[in-house]
């Protein structure tokens, strides 16, 4: 783990302490929203930006909940750090099953591809990012290549990468026996199946103690690995499911840090 003292002296190498950068960025934490078709979403640029690499969020909430207003300090930190943010919202169930919040989320990977640049964003520097139900979303788009030309993946807590692995692990109840009732929807809407035979980014995986993350998480990054993919895998036992996200900006938080090294050394 990066103890307090560590993440600060880093985040001044980055550009600012983190407390300070976050409140010179205050002025610029209204975003300018936008309609991408079956939903809308969130930029967050700072004031001048030109080519600024980019972060692209996908909020969680078991595929049933959440804005995309809920960012936490994930956008001040990221602006403070010289990125532009971006939160989108997706349709939700029992509106839309997960095949289709996938494609919203890549039509809304789309929009901000073509239309980043006019808002500081590079668009050849997209990382996606999400949590939970929103780390599923991201995986299984990254993977079965729907978010073209995206710079790296950063995933943040879900035991959804393998659903028929999740099944015979006896995970397969509560939230995900829910919204996974369809056994014969599995390999689809599973990102593990999509790993091999394809090329792709430098990805972070990070979990939190919660049941199951750990082992499900560990797998998919071997998977990734064996089949030559650039892995980043940090162990959030420290957190719980809900902690890992809402501590992301944080001052000393050790996920913030891990996960900066590695934007920076994707898209930096």
């Amino acid at each position: 783990m990066i103890d307090r003292r560590s993440f600060v002296l880093a985040s001044m190498a980055a550009l600012l302490p983190l407390r300070v950068s976050a409140g010179l960025c205050e002025p610029q934490l209204v975003p300018t929203t936008f309609d991408y078709g079956p939903a809308k979403l969130d930029i967050y640029a700072p004031d001048g930006a030109k080519n600024l690499p980019v972060v692209f969020f996908v909020h969680g909430g078991a595929w049933q909940f959440g804005k995309r207003g809920q960012v936490g300090a994930k956008a001040a930190f990221l602006l403070a750090n010289g990125f532009c943010f971006v939160s989108i919202d997706y349709r939700m169930l029992p509106q839309a099953d997960v095949s289709t919040q996938a494609s919203d989320v890549e039509k809304a990977y789309a929009y901000v591809r073509a239309n980043i640049a006019g808002h500081g964003g590079d668009p050849r520097r997209i990382v996606g990012m999400g949590h939970s139900a929103g780390c599923h979303l991201i995986a299984l788009t990254g993977m079965r290549g729907g978010l073209p030309g995206v710079a790296g993946l950063l995933l943040d807590d879900t035991r959804a990468y393998d659903l028929a692995r999740l099944e015979k692990n006896g995970g397969m109840v509560r939230a995900y026996a829910r919204v996974f009732s369809d056994p014969s929807q599995w390999a689809a809407l599973s990102p593990a199946n999509y790993v091999e035979g394809r090329n792709h980014p430098p990805t972070f995986i990070a979990y939190s103690r919660a049941q199951g993350r750990g082992e499900e998480s560990k797998a998919f990054a071997e998977r990734l690995r064996a089949a030559g993919t650039k892995v980043t895998l940090f162990d959030g036992s420290a957190y719980t499911h809900m902690s890992i996200n809402r501590d992301f900006g944080e001052d000393g938080d050790a996920l913030t840090a891990a996960a900066l090294a590695f934007l920076k050394s994707t898209v930096g």
